[in-house]
């Protein structure tokens, strides 16, 4: 949903836009619905960390999934997330995803419009949707229906969320006044999922602080949960399993 402006005309009634744009999002998520090719697989998890998350979300919380490479953390939450949308589940009305472009994080100088420069960075959220769709073209429906939004830390600032489903994901690769900026835009009906994992920041060892500084802040907060996965959560291959095992005896994190 758009940004509300700080002033508005006299004639200008904001909450009709709203409930129109509440009603077309409605009738293209039936759309959707309706469509026998287009539906989404049911997942079973595959660890007893990812039955933990699946719990905490359904029995309201908000999320901090913070743990090892290869666990699922991204694919539940999107499954998570995109499940909700297509149910109505509290009239939250798509998902999105927020991400932080570490090289670039001043696009500013870079050609194109803004859905140019953050294209290759939609790809793992593309390849999800493919998955959890079973078609590759799942994303592109989604997002030409308003059911999923990618947005870069840098367009963020003056934006209000409400009435959806928020992943951001990498937040190891978000400095302090990144994170502060994402969640102080979480606005009505809101769902937060924060998901990443320390050790695979691209920042220096003095700038991955923020990240830890951030958690500790969020995991004292009554409305999330904090969820870690660990080594033994590892699900994408034995090959990355044993990779990160064996990374870990060596004292590499």
């Amino acid at each position: 949903m758009p940004a509300k402006s700080a002033i508005l005309d006299d004639d200008y009634d904001d909450s009709k836009n709203v409930l129109k744009l509440n009603k077309r999002q409605r009738k293209a998520k039936d759309r959707v619905k309706k469509n026998s090719k287009f539906r989404l697989r049911n997942i079973e998890p595959r660890t007893n960390t990812q039955v933990k998350a699946i719990d905490s979300y359904l029995n309201g919380q908000n999320l901090l999934l913070h743990g090892v490479a290869g666990t699922g953390k991204t694919f539940l939450s999107m499954y998570l997330g995109l499940r909700d949308v297509l149910d109505g589940f509290e009239d939250r009305h798509k998902l999105v995803v927020v991400r932080s472009v570490v090289p670039t994080r001043d696009m500013g100088f870079l050609p194109g419009s803004v859905t140019e420069k953050t294209k290759v960075y939609e790809l793992p959220y593309k390849a999800i949707c493919s998955e959890l769709f079973g078609r590759g073209d799942a994303f592109d429906i989604l997002r030409s229906k308003g059911m999923i939004e990618f947005i870069s830390t840098s367009y963020i600032r003056g934006t209000t969320l409400d009435n959806c489903i928020v992943l951001v994901d990498e937040c190891q690769n978000m400095n302090f006044h990144e994170l502060d900026s994402v969640i102080t835009r979480m606005g009505d009906n809101i769902r937060l999922i924060l998901s990443g994992d320390f050790r695979q920041s691209d920042f220096s060892t003095k700038e991955r602080g923020d990240f830890l500084i951030f958690m500790n802040i969020i995991t004292e907060m009554n409305k999330f949960d904090n969820i870690e996965f660990y080594t033994s959560d590892i699900v994408r291959s034995s090959m990355v399993k044993e990779y990160i095992i064996e990374r870990a005896k060596q004292g590499y994190i």
